[in-house]
């Protein structure tokens, strides 16, 4: 087995930790951690979270489409957030895979020497998912950690899963998939050259280059606020492939109308709050009538936002 990296002030002793993937870092995953933290912090411990990447799924099954709900920045940062002390980020891949649970356990306790192991209540690891909560605890009894399970946080939708908010966003349903992060779901990235169309028009926009790993909502038309330079501005966002001026679909692109806002930022990073889905992509007779769609989606998603900040 390969040894344990890309630690991050990871404090050796006594730690309490969790261990999983973390994507999203959703509500299920926050109460998991806010449980860890809290714990941690009554028993004057380090709070450790153990996380992988890549993502197991992304190599177990071969995924080839855009995945990943946070890139790794997203994730520290919300690690942040929630005030854990280290993250400890292990490479996964398929030969750490076969991994047996009780060697890898012993592996990550002589790294750590923790305490405590606070899993989700279906938590597995190791080749073929065999470290369960009884062979967990059964291995915590000879290495000298306890195990306590923490019991999932449920919608009105049932258990909240990261796969469920990934069909969500496929589904271009991105309120749905915001209650069960616990806040707007983010894409971002530096503002790259478009065709300029949108200038020509009298709407100017912004393309967002994201990392090709991101998984980007489905096509069509939402209300954002978007970061750019420490500032906040109402943003009207185009996901799709801009068939009013392409017979054959271009390739998908983010465009940003930034309401308010005139500034050249080529080159900047900027970072959407996805708000709400105003409508699916549509083509167009001509531009005119798609200037006059636009001012309709201005409208509606100062209505929206409007709404969404009370």
């Amino acid at each position: 087995m390969r040894s344990l990296h890309d630690a991050h002030g990871v404090r050796r002793g006594g730690a309490w930790i969790t261990i999983g993937s973390f994507d999203g870092v959703h509500l299920g995953h926050q109460h998991i951690i806010r449980s860890l933290v809290e714990q941690a912090r009554r028993s004057d411990s380090p709070a450790v979270v153990v996380t992988f990447f890549p993502h197991p799924q992304k190599v177990l099954r071969n995924f080839e489409e855009p995945f990943y709900l946070s890139t790794p920045e997203e994730k520290d940062e919300q690690m942040n957030l929630l005030r854990v002390g280290s993250v400890l980020t292990i490479h996964f891949d398929l030969p750490f895979s076969k991994t047996p649970a009780r060697d890898f356990m012993r592996c990550l306790h002589s790294r750590l020497a923790f305490s405590r192991l606070m899993i989700g209540h279906d938590f597995t690891l190791g080749a073929n998912r065999e470290g369960n909560f009884n062979m967990l605890e059964r291995i915590g009894r000879d290495l000298g950690y306890r195990v306590t399970a923490v019991e999932p946080v449920r919608m009105e939708t049932g258990k909240i899963s990261s796969s469920g908010i990934r069909d969500l966003l496929n589904a271009g349903e991105i309120a749905k998939a915001n209650r069960l992060l616990g806040r707007p779901y983010q894409i971002s990235g530096p503002v790259v050259h478009g065709d300029g169309r949108g200038k020509h028009i009298g709407i100017p926009t912004a393309n967002l280059a994201v990392w090709k790993e991101k998984l980007v909502p489905a096509v069509g038309v939402y209300a954002a606020q978007a970061e750019v330079d420490g500032r906040t501005y109402p943003s009207v966002v185009n996901i799709g492939h801009r068939p009013t001026f392409y017979e054959v679909p271009a390739d998908k692109s983010i465009e940003v109308h930034l309401l308010q806002f005139n500034r050249d930022i080529y080159g900047q990073q900027m970072r959407l709050n996805l708000v709400e889905r105003i409508r699916p992509e549509m083509k167009f007779a001509s531009a005119q009538e798609l200037m006059d769609q636009i001012q309709q989606d201005i409208r509606q998603t100062k209505e929206m936002l409007a709404h969404a900040a009370h």
